[in-house]
């Protein structure tokens, strides 16, 4: 019984050892650090502010304790500090983790239903709105 009990952790001991490492490592230096300049610090807090963790998905990588969004804070910071705009630090991480990862999504071949469909859908109730009332007033001067 020992063996059998011996061997199973031999086996168990590699197979556990990456989830241990992953929660034992520390954070990037960014993720909870401001940076010395206030004027990047301030494009980095407002840059953060409209992106989402993609872990916590309702919070915005400066609210969110999840490492993913550290790692995001971290990004967004050290490529500010080497001299990227803000732009192009969003374009980065969009093309990393897809639009989802931003609050405020620009049309492509892939989100313009988000904006069209609205839209459309006004127009048609507009439409029938337009229809039912004309219908009112036509039969309200036939039976007057």
């Amino acid at each position: 019984m020992r063996v059998i009990i011996a061997f199973l952790a031999l086996i168990a001991a590699p197979l556990a050892s990456p989830t241990l490492a992953q929660s034992s490592m520390p954070p990037a230096p960014y993720a909870y650090t401001q940076l010395d300049d206030p004027v990047l610090e301030a494009e980095a807090t407002a840059l953060m502010e409209t992106l989402r963790c993609l872990k916590c998905q309702s919070q915005s990588i400066a609210d969110s304790d999840a490492p993913m969004a550290g790692d995001m804070r971290h990004q967004v910071r050290s490529r500010l500090l080497a001299g990227e705009s803000p732009d192009q630090v969003r374009d980065w991480l969009t093309q990393r983790y897809g639009d989802y990862v931003s609050y405020e999504p620009t049309v492509s071949a892939t989100t313009w239903p988000l904006f069209a469909i609205p839209v459309l859908l006004l127009l048609i109730v507009g439409a029938v709105l337009l229809r039912r009332l004309g219908r009112r007033s036509s039969d309200s001067e036939m039976g007057a």
